[in-house]
């Protein structure tokens, strides 16, 4: 093996899996696909977005490590910056675009953000651990990450962006608190997943992502009323 292979190996289980997801959620909005350089820009930009919420932990963490517990930390605080700065990544690159003109467009825009994070967040896990190893452990460690850690950001962004369409023909006043439920549902879910992570013993992993799994198939069901709003119904 070569000193290349653990790093190929890693960006490999990274982005190859976000992209198969990818091509999955597409599909939800088969009939007026989004144009792909914006789903890429949207990628893209969750990929940048690891940066700056990495960064911006870093700087937070500095500021609260007297005064607040790792433990509130992780289940509070980490997941409120990793969420808001997803949002905020989508906002400033997709959300606002005219191609944004349907109820379903902000949930797959979301999505590929929250892909492009879990890419690039699973591409640096799987980076420091692989260092020396088989290809076969990358392959078994990028699966679970596959699993959990991307689940969990396509499904809290996507709670954000189900918000956005329900929002999508009401008013501004109307948007902004669908936004900021949105958001806050979302990082209560990923709290709560770090809290399940953190507390389950591994033998009863399988459930806490059969939990996510669930929660996964519901927002299927809300994605399909999404599709079907229309301006006529908040007449």
């Amino acid at each position: 093996m070569t000193e290349f292979t653990p790093v190929l190996a890693a960006i490999a289980g990274g982005i190859f899996p976000a992209l198969a997801w990818l091509w999955f959620w597409r599909r939800e909005d088969s009939v007026h696909p989004e144009p792909r350089r914006l789903i890429a820009l949207a990628f893209l930009a969750g990929m940048v977005a690891v940066y700056v919420a990495a960064k911006t932990e870093l700087y937070v963490s500095r500021i609260l490590v007297n005064s607040i517990s790792v433990t509130i930390l992780t289940f509070t605080v980490w997941p409120a910056i990793e969420e808001i700065v997803k949002f905020l990544a989508a906002y400033f690159t997709v959300l606002r675009r005219r191609e944004d003109d349907e109820p379903i467009d902000p949930v797959i825009y979301m999505v590929a953000v929250a892909l492009g994070f879990a890419a690039a967040e699973n591409t640096l896990f799987l980076l420091s651990p692989l260092s020396g190893d088989t290809v076969i452990q990358t392959v078994l460690t990028g699966n679970l990450r596959t699993v959990g850690a991307t689940l969990l950001h396509v499904l809290s962004s996507s709670i954000i962006g189900a918000a956005f369409g329900l929002s999508f023909y009401k008013s501004k006043m109307q948007k902004f608190a669908y936004a900021v439920i949105g958001v806050i549902l979302a990082i209560a879910l990923h709290g709560s997943f770090n809290y399940l992570i953190l507390n389950t013993p591994e033998e009863s992993l399988l459930r806490t992502f059969g939990y996510v799994w669930i929660a996964l198939i519901a927002l299927l069901a809300v994605l399909e009323y999404i599709k079907r709003i229309h301006p006529r119904i908040f007449k």
